[in-house]
């Protein structure tokens, strides 16, 4: 039975252990747009945990949900990033690149072509960075999760109404982004009820449960589920997926080793702990206290609230 602390692999990459630093926005890129030393500072300090998915990175200008986000479009991104990649690996840790298109406008049906590019546009560029594999981020109310779910799919074409159509644009984008990275390094990332965004969907259960069925059968590395939200059957959804699952959503360690005990999930990732706890592996292998996220300094500045969170003092 695994724990927290066993060590797993997804396609061709063998993790540490089965905590996963979640994608979380810190909106602290230069003005290029781009990730910098500072920013392979704070996931270099984090590289103890079994894989690491960054904060959202816009596939193109167009991507952008506002300033501050590191982007994956350029090549001074590129190099940004780079510096990340390779302080993560010189620790042995393993990190995935999430890429995010933020939708600002809803595009027209001679338009997605476009952005479907600039998601495999992206995925090129990860690859030049140096990152692992990938993460499509479906969720959380932007671009792809808005045509996943019919409380903003209004759609009177092929890529509105049915289930099938409204999940045709993930599709494409999945098939892009799988001419630069085999499927065994390309994770995707769901939310089925969390309603940021002001999102909905009429029958959640059976939107997602279908999409689960048809990733399940891409092999992809794994699917990344935001479990927050009401009046859904967790269970149910997970029995419908054929693959590598990483939980999230409010997990403490006890919640984590019940779900790895369980088989609900394979691995479980964490957010504002991991934000606040670089060596979150460790305190929770020793059963430390854990520092708690301070969260004025989440979004924008400099070191304080990023790179300064101290870690278990050595004795």
């Amino acid at each position: 039975m695994p724990d927290l602390f066993a060590p797993v692999e997804i396609g061709p990459l063998r993790l540490a252990n089965r905590l996963v630093m979640a994608p979380m926005s810190r909106n602290r890129a230069d003005a290029a747009e781009a990730a910098h030393a500072l920013t392979a500072k704070y996931y270099e300090q984090r590289a103890g945990a079994g894989l690491i998915v960054t904060e959202a990175s816009p596939v193109s200008p167009q991507g952008r949900a506002g300033p501050g986000a590191p982007g994956i479009w350029s090549n001074a991104q590129v190099a940004g990033w780079r510096l990340t990649t390779q302080a993560v690996h010189a620790r042995g840790g393993r990190i995935f690149v999430q890429l995010w298109h933020a939708g600002k406008a809803w595009p027209g049906l001679e338009e997605i072509p476009a952005v479907v590019a600039q998601f495999a546009a992206a995925a090129r560029n990860a690859r030049d960075a140096e990152f692992d594999g990938v993460e499509v981020h479906a969720a959380n109310g932007y671009l792809i999760d808005r045509f996943l779910r019919d409380g903003s799919n209004r759609r009177a074409d092929a890529y509105g109404g049915s289930v099938e159509n409204r999940a045709r644009f993930l599709i494409e984008v999945l098939d892009a982004v799988e001419s630069s990275w085999e499927r065994s390094r390309i994770g995707v990332r769901l939310s089925p009820v969390n309603p940021y965004n002001d999102m909905s969907d009429s029958d959640p259960q059976r939107t997602f449960a279908d999409l689960a069925r048809r990733l399940g059968e891409r092999g992809l590395a794994f699917l990344h589920v935001d479990e927050s939200g009401d009046g859904f059957d967790w269970a149910a959804f997970r029995r419908c997926y054929a693959g590598t699952y990483i939980a999230n959503g409010g997990y403490d360690r006890e919640r984590a080793a019940a779900a790895l005990a369980s088989g609900h999930a394979d691995l479980v990732s964490f957010g504002a702990l991991y934000l606040a706890n670089p060596d979150l592996v460790e305190r929770f292998r020793a059963g430390a206290p854990l520092n708690r996220p301070d969260r004025t300094t989440f979004y924008g500045g400099g070191e304080r609230g990023y790179t300064d969170y101290p870690a278990l003092a050595v004795r």
